[in-house]
């Protein structure tokens, strides 16, 4: 089975494996019902398609197809991932990743593997992963002054009370903006940084030495801050 957001790259790659001799159950769009999909037909094999890999909940259709059709192997199809990206496939459960430009024959080939219970990934893919966590960044400032490049001084200081474990009704409060603008900034953070959720930004973070370089906030509840002004505008306390 082949699912993609982009309709004619699924039907295209489903006539070729045809071609090839491949019982292609279905292919269709967009990804967001794959789980559905997958689930009702449960193929031996299954191709996903993923243009942001790091993006936050892209895998969630993998971990449900392996929570209710474990036999299936599920294949990841995507751009050159990072090695979170990948790791972030095969965590999902996900059986292989291949990326879009992939020759047909390397499309084959991962299949074949998923289906035979190995990993599918093309070694060069393996070989980069293997390469960054076995030699991570040697100066954790250079990389933190990076990362500081990526954001807006406002995401630097989202980022910060998300390391100091401020949820999004306290980051609302203590930079005086709405609860839905807060959520917002926290999913921009998360998708430049690459990572899945507050605890891998708060991670990254504190590895690459960028909480350190970052201007740490006042807490919304110093000083009558925030959180303060949150009481005035709520109104005196009823009399009993």
């Amino acid at each position: 089975m082949v699912v993609d957001d982009h309709r004619l790259l699924a039907e295209a790659l489903a006539s070729a494996l045809k071609l090839r001799g491949h019982r292609v159950l279905a292919a269709a769009a967009p990804a967001a019902g794959a789980a559905d999909l997958v689930i009702s037909r449960a193929p031996e094999v299954c191709l996903i398609g993923t243009a942001t890999p790091a993006e936050p909940g892209m895998f969630d259709p993998v971990i449900r197809i392996k929570r209710e059709r474990p036999q299936v192997a599920v294949v990841v199809l995507g751009p050159v991932p990072s090695p979170r990206g990948i790791a972030a496939a095969f965590a999902a459960g996900a059986s292989g990743y291949v990326r879009h430009d992939e020759r047909i024959e390397g499309v084959e080939r991962a299949i074949m593997k998923a289906r035979a219970g190995e990993a599918a990934v093309a070694p060069q893919l393996l070989q980069g992963a293997f390469s960054e966590l076995l030699n991570p960044v040697a100066q954790p400032d250079d990389e933190g002054q990076r990362l500081l490049q990526m954001l807006t001084p406002r995401e630097v200081e989202v980022l910060v009370r998300v390391a100091d474990g401020e949820d999004t009704r306290l980051i609302a409060a203590g930079m005086g903006i709405a609860p839905s603008t807060a959520r917002t900034h926290v999913q921009r953070v998360l998708m430049k940084l690459g990572v899945g959720s507050r605890l891998e930004a708060a991670a990254l973070a504190a590895r690459t030495g960028l909480l350190d370089r970052a201007e740490r906030p006042a807490s919304a509840y110093e000083d009558g801050g925030a959180d303060g002004g949150a009481d005035t505008a709520t109104g005196p306390e009823p009399p009993r």
